[in-house]
């Protein structure tokens, strides 16, 4: 379970309440549809859903605050944009991105197996240099 960042973990989390979803995922590393097809190695097999199953698992057993699966839940099984998210809570369009992106900062922690910290992001930016 390591390897999680931030993109990736944007990108599965509505597989969370959808799994259709999954559909239109493009593998990273997966030919162009148009392009002709060879015999798969099966140890550069598909991940897509090995990644799905890791965040459902997240979702469920990271540390979050209600007001942090609130937030996920709307940005990302909802769609709801940062302004909406903050009008329905009662704060500014700032307060529901925050509470939103500490909430997927904990997410990819937990998948990484670390524990999370404020800037959580920026370390990953730092050991990537």
């Amino acid at each position: 379970m390591s390897g999680y960042n931030r993109a990736l973990v944007e990108q599965i989390l509505p597989t969370v309440w959808d799994v259709e979803v999954a559909y239109g995922i493009k593998q990273e590393g997966a030919p162009d549809a148009d392009m002709p097809k060879v015999k798969a190695n099966p140890k550069q097999a598909n991940t897509l859903y090995a990644h799905i199953a890791d965040i459902k698992a997240a979702w469920r057993q990271a540390e979050l605050t209600v007001v942090e699966r609130q937030s996920l839940l709307l940005r990302y099984g909802l769609d709801y944009s940062y302004m909406e998210i903050g009008l329905l809570r009662g704060v500014q369009k700032s307060g529901a991105q925050r509470a939103t992106e500490r909430a997927v900062g904990k997410v990819t922690a937990w998948l990484n197996g670390d524990k999370y910290i404020d800037g959580y992001d920026q370390l990953e930016d730092e050991q990537s240099e």
